[in-house]
């Protein structure tokens, strides 16, 4: 028997994009895992609950490489290159650890300026009164220029590489997507390239960017390794990770990066540095406008802002559901038998309205108090860029209250169409005026 997809498990006519959270309540009231279709992914096991989440997040029979599927035949799971929500320990903390420095208190700190600056010109930008699409105008690009900042993308560049990124995660159609994947490599490994000669015509040069010094690090390591390091490295490194999952041994943390590891590193820094906090900005300006009493609160207290956007993460997770976990092993979850090779689902969004352990969780309060939220995951694959999206997040509604105190929406609230994916859920379009 074929299992149910949210949609089927819906009232009738009910827009479940829109408002997901009826559908998660009633499966958290039977029991904390579920099995569920998603259309174009198969059938998983759908988690559904706080310390289920936690306990899944945290679990290493769970993995990420999508080689301890049942039903994997092929690398086609990986999209562009291989990256970190792709693998585990200890190709996981390698790959983290080459990043991890660029996304430091102080690194973020030193961005602050730059944030600033962009926002400033960007609310200038604005008309007097509107009506204007905020999230094209506003919560859209101002992330979108910070990370292609950090990771050194080119300006002319940066509007044609959010299409194909918005098409990857939240796909129109399989074609479409297909089309995007294809545009999107082409374009990071042309990127790539150039980053690399740049390298090579000055290899004592300072680190401009982050790209520039992965790929460095990646020329560093092919000295090493062998030029077979760049541009082998899809061959390479499959061999190593087949023993790994076979046989338990591992290569060494200090392995090369391979050309699939630094074009997947690329892909997803471009993709997850934005596309979460464009969704984040422009739901909490929502949340905050279909809640007059709270947007009063914010108002009389901008200090509250910081606590706003938490509000907001648990409230309307950005991330609405982990990637894909897979059983090495058949195991217990809260009760519920998952067979070895199993899919896995770890619905964020579910789990931070879980009523055991937030008071009223459908309540928008910004001044809530209690345990944390799961909006950008826990364990191994806690989000990396967590404490960049927050800083975004919060300087871009503070300025935004700043420069147009007025701000209300010039539709009803419940107007607005949101676009969801598997993993993701945005708005498409947040129109407001300035009365």
């Amino acid at each position: 028997m074929t299992a149910p997809t949210l949609q089927d498990l819906a009232p009738e006519g009910h827009d479940l994009a829109a408002d997901p959270y009826p559908v998660y309540a009633a499966l958290r009231a039977k029991g904390p895992v579920h099995r569920v279709l998603v259309p174009g992914s198969g059938e998983c096991w759908l988690v559904v609950t706080r310390d289920a989440a936690r306990a899944a997040l945290t679990d290493p029979r769970l993995r990420n490489d999508i080689r301890h599927s049942a039903s994997w035949r092929s690398d086609g799971g990986h999209a562009i290159g291989r990256n970190m929500l792709q693998t585990d320990p200890p190709q996981h903390t390698r790959l983290r650890r080459l990043v991890a420095a660029h996304f430091t208190a102080g690194r973020i700190a030193a961005l602050h300026p730059r944030i600033e600056s962009v926002a400033g010109e960007l609310l200038d930008a604005l008309p007097e009164r509107g009506p204007v699409d905020l999230v094209s105008r506003y919560a859209l690009p101002l992330p979108v220029t910070v990370i292609c900042d950090v990771l050194g993308v080119p300006d002319p560049d940066r509007a044609r590489f959010h299409t194909w990124s918005n098409e990857l995660v939240m796909p129109t159609s399989p074609e479409a997507a297909t089309s995007a994947a294809a545009a999107l490599t082409a374009y990071l490994t042309h990127l790539i390239e150039a980053k690399r000669d740049a390298v090579v015509r000055d290899p004592g040069a300072p680190e401009a960017d982050l790209l520039g010094g992965l790929v460095a690090a990646a020329g560093e390591n092919a000295a090493d390794a062998g030029d077979g390091a760049l541009h082998d490295g899809a061959s390479n490194d499959h061999a190593p990770h087949d023993r790994a999952l076979h046989d338990g041994t591992a290569r060494p943390a200090s392995a090369h990066l391979t050309a699939e590891e630094l074009l997947g590193m690329a892909f997803l820094i471009l993709v997850a540095g934005h596309e979460t906090t464009v969704n984040l900005i422009s739901s909490t300006v929502h949340a905050l406008l279909a809640h007059p009493d709270q947007f009063a609160l914010l108002r009389a207290d901008p200090g509250l802002t910081a606590a706003t956007v938490e509000e907001s993460l648990r409230y309307n997770s950005p991330v609405h559901a982990t990637a894909f976990r897979f059983a090495a092993e058949a195991l217990d979850l809260a009760g519920t038998r998952i067979p070895a090779g199993d899919p896995v689902l770890i619905s964020l969004a579910a789990a931070s309205r879980d009523p055991l352990h937030f008071a009223e969780p459908d309540r928008f309060d910004i001044r809530r108090e209690g345990p944390a939220h799961l909006g950008f995951g826990h364990g191994l694959h806690h989000c990396l860029g967590a404490p960049l999206a927050r800083v975004e997040a919060t300087m871009a509604l503070r300025l935004l209250l700043a420069h147009r105190p007025t701000l209300t929406l010039a539709t009803d609230p419940t107007a607005p169409t949101w676009r969801t994916s598997t993993l993701l859920r945005g708005l498409t379009a947040l129109p407001v005026r300035f009365d």
